[in-house]
């Protein structure tokens, strides 16, 4: 009685085991479906073979997983959306200084003619 008790303990660990390490397995899978990955079933078969090479691959596959997401891709500047919107910048800054010169033009042409009525003034003996 008690050798058939410990042969299902037995039986009940391994199987309990043997599907931790496939759902252990898939992790990195399920991480990239989460962040819609563009590469998700190459992680899935490469979990699969990293499952035969006793886990080998498993945290590059982690990583892997974890380095796209959606909103930002691969975590590096784009190289069609940087520009135009760095023109852009450069054009709205060369608006700015335009503006900004052509108001302290103003500002100096308007102290040097005060400074000229003052000096008249003074030479009228006002």
């Amino acid at each position: 009685m008690l050798d058939y008790i410990s042969l299902g303990i037995l039986i009940a660990v391994v199987l309990v085991i043997f599907y931790g390490i496939i759902a252990i397995h898939d992790i990195p899978y399920e991480i990239a479906k989460k962040r819609n990955h563009p590469q998700q079933d190459a992680i899935l078969v490469a979990g699969w073979i990293s499952l035969f090479t006793l886990h080998v691959l498993w945290p590059f596959l982690w990583i892997w997983a974890t380095l796209y997401r959606a909103d930002r891709g691969w975590g590096f500047i784009s190289d069609k959306g940087q520009p135009e919107s760095a023109q852009q910048a450069l054009i709205d800054l060369e608006k700015k200084v335009a503006k900004l010169t052509k108001q302290v033009a103003k500002l100096e042409s308007n102290q040097t003619t005060k400074s000229a009525q003052s000096s008249s003034q003074l030479e009228n003996g006002e």
